[in-house]
């Protein structure tokens, strides 16, 4: 026996929605882990739920940073040096 066709809709019930939003979060990070080992590469996922960031990264070359409002503001390679302007 299948499993039942879940209809992609916002869920009006608050905590129902915070259940759904705290499973999907977990299984999205298992994926992007397996993703990243299974293929060799790095992975970056970010995402938000009422105003409070969740991030995964498969390396720690890679860091991501945040505007004050919580807007993406980079994501950048650990490795990179900044470049400066010469006078």
């Amino acid at each position: 026996m299948g499993r039942k066709k879940v209809e992609i809709k916002r869920i009006e019930d608050k905590s129902s929605r915070q259940a759904t939003f705290s499973k999907r979060r977990n299984g999205l990070m298992k994926k992007a882990k397996q993703l990243s080992i299974l293929c060799d590469v790095d992975v970056v996922v970010v995402f938000s739920n009422r105003g409070r960031l969740f991030e995964f990264s498969s390396t720690n070359r890679i860091s991501v940073c945040f505007g004050g409002d919580g807007s993406m503001l980079t994501l950048r390679k650990a490795y990179d040096t900044p470049t400066t302007a010469s006078s």
